[in-house]
């Protein structure tokens, strides 16, 4: 795989993304999108991701979640190295167009650290009555 996004000098990153997907897509300033995964089976959210446009198209054509590590610099698919893998249900863009909605079927641990969810530690939360919710 690509270690760094194919960039064009003077138009940028280069992607097979349909253009009206990409048209719709509202970038950070590095180019990426969050990509929040969900399991298709429980509703649990799993974890946080980043996409630019290439690695959406390679998400949308190939059926496994593929991420931009932003302190690699370089394309991931879930479970290449660890074999907890994202197979996709189905990809949907937000209203705004920031955020990706990843529903996935996954095999293992989602989480680096080796846990289902990398949403496990519960803050506390106190409601408006000064009461923990």
């Amino acid at each position: 795989m690509d270690a760094v996004p194919a960039t064009d000098l003077v138009n940028g990153p280069v992607s097979a993304l349909d253009p009206a997907v990409a048209a719709r897509l509202r970038r950070s300033s590095d180019g990426l999108v969050a990509a929040i995964v969900q399991e298709a089976g429980t509703g649990d959210v799993l974890m946080l991701a980043w996409m630019d446009d290439e690695a959406l198209h390679r998400t949308l054509t190939s059926g496994r979640a593929t991420y931009w590590s932003r302190s690699r610099q370089e394309y991931w698919v879930k479970g290449a190295t660890s074999g907890h893998h994202q197979y996709v249900k189905s990809v949907s863009l937000d209203c705004d167009g920031d955020a990706l909605l990843v529903t996935v079927e996954q095999v293992g641990a989602a989480c680096h650290t080796g846990t289902h969810t990398c949403f496990s530690d519960n803050l506390p939360v106190t409601d408006g009555e000064g009461a923990r919710a």
